[in-house]
């Protein structure tokens, strides 16, 4: 695998306060050959006042503009706050935003309460647009059934034969003090986003003892196939695991269960994406020191991962330091407003290249970033290479702080 090219999407040090967290990337690409970044902006990462922005490229991402869409933060009266959203195109030329709000009628309430071990009261919201992407429609609602605690974790799904998959997890409510029984959960659309079904389960432990975060879904080869890895939490005991992966049906009554196996790659928040020629590839976040951001190759369907490209290495001061082991849950929330870097997004740009969105920087200024990958020939080797930027990151970022 080689590093093509890369640059910035959104340079927070030239914006104001209000603006100076840019995360919660999302990256997707439509059928105009427009390039979409969507984010959550804000003072600080899950703001009672964060909401979203867009960014778009038409030419292979050389240069990027903010589109000029003001979202709504009121729905229904109520005042709130974004997390983050992703597009899918549903029809040529109709796009879909799927976002997860948060009730803020209470600004001084965080995004987790520390007692209970619940979230903010939310619902997920979704938008039309048919002039790619200058205007959206109104918010309208998608239910989740009787599931609370509920927020969207990473793209939207669409197959080939319209069948759209809106992946989310659950937890529980701010004010529940039952135990949590987290899971990964889709809610498919058989009529381009203008109803969904109930939600399936994706994975949950059967005993809850371990638990299986921000999923990422990819499409497999056939339709209603999907491809799944996890950011994966023994609760018992107090440690990540490596990354956790399974593959299944969301249409296929007869496909067996999935089976949620170890991948043996270090890391949380991984994306995945299976290449025209079967190969699969896991854009890996890792925050273990020194963290990074690694672009991982298969060419067995998931069972070993041979070849690594580090694309992003982290030397900013002010990381937890406690790492993935012995981790207090309570205190890993209160830490994941800490990180300054991640949020691994991967989208198919054909011809074996690859298009790559990541959020890195220092403590008070998050930005937006993007690169390209050759992944190259079908053929396995242990290959692995650094072609870290955060030289380049740090020089840009270090004077703006001082």
């Amino acid at each position: 695998m080689q590093l093509e090219d890369h640059g910035v999407i959104c340079d927070t040090t030239k914006r104001s306060e209000a603006e100076r967290i840019a995360f919660f990337n999302g990256l997707f690409i439509a059928t105009s050959s427009s390039i979409f970044c969507s984010c959550q902006i804000g003072p600080a990462k899950n703001s009672s006042t964060s909401t979203l922005k867009l960014f778009r490229s038409r030419d292979g991402g050389i240069s990027w503009i903010e589109l000029g869409t003001r979202f709504e933060t009121k729905f229904g009266g109520v005042p709130g706050s974004f997390s983050s959203c992703q597009i899918v195109e549903v029809e040529k030329g109709r796009l879909l935003l799927i976002s997860t709000w948060y009730d803020r009628s209470d600004p001084s309430r965080e995004l987790f309460d520390p007692v209970t071990e619940g979230l903010l009261f939310s619902k997920q919201l979704k938008s039309f647009s048919t002039d790619d992407g200058n205007t959206w429609t109104a918010w309208e609602q998608i239910g989740v059934g009787d599931l609370t605690g509920c927020s969207s974790t990473g793209p939207i799904l669409r197959w080939s034969n319209g069948v759209i998959a809106f992946p989310f997890e659950s937890l529980k409510s701010y004010n529940d003090r039952k135990p949590a029984v987290p899971g990964a959960w889709c809610v498919l659309s058989y009529d381009n986003g203008k109803t969904f079904g109930e939600p399936r389960l994706i994975a949950r432990h059967p005993e809850n003892k371990v638990f299986y975060w921000d999923q990422r879904l990819c499409t497999g080869k056939a339709s209603g196939d999907f491809l799944a890895l996890f950011w994966t939490h023994d609760i018992e005991q107090k440690r990540d695991l490596t990354v956790h992966f399974c593959k299944g049906s969301l249409t296929d009554p007869a496909a067996p269960s999935p089976v949620i196996r170890e991948t043996g790659i270090p890391g949380q928040i991984s994306a995945p994406l299976l290449l025209e020629d079967g190969r699969l590839l896991a854009f890996v976040v890792d925050r273990e020191m020194p963290g990074t951001i690694t672009l991982w190759l298969s060419h067995d369907g998931g069972k070993t991962w041979p070849e690594r490209l580090v694309v992003y290495t982290t030397t900013v001061r002010g990381q937890p330091v406690k790492g993935v082991e012995n981790v207090d849950y309570v205190e890993y929330w209160a830490d994941m407003v800490k990180w300054t870097y991640g949020h691994p997004a991967i989208r198919s740009l054909g011809e074996g290249k690859v298009m790559l969105s990541y959020y890195a920087g220092v403590p008070d200024r998050l930005s937006l970033f993007w690169a390209t990958v050759k992944v190259g020939s079908n053929a396995t080797s242990a290959d692995v290479r650094n072609h870290s930027f955060e030289s380049e990151h740090l020089e840009k970022y270090e004077p703006a702080t001082r």
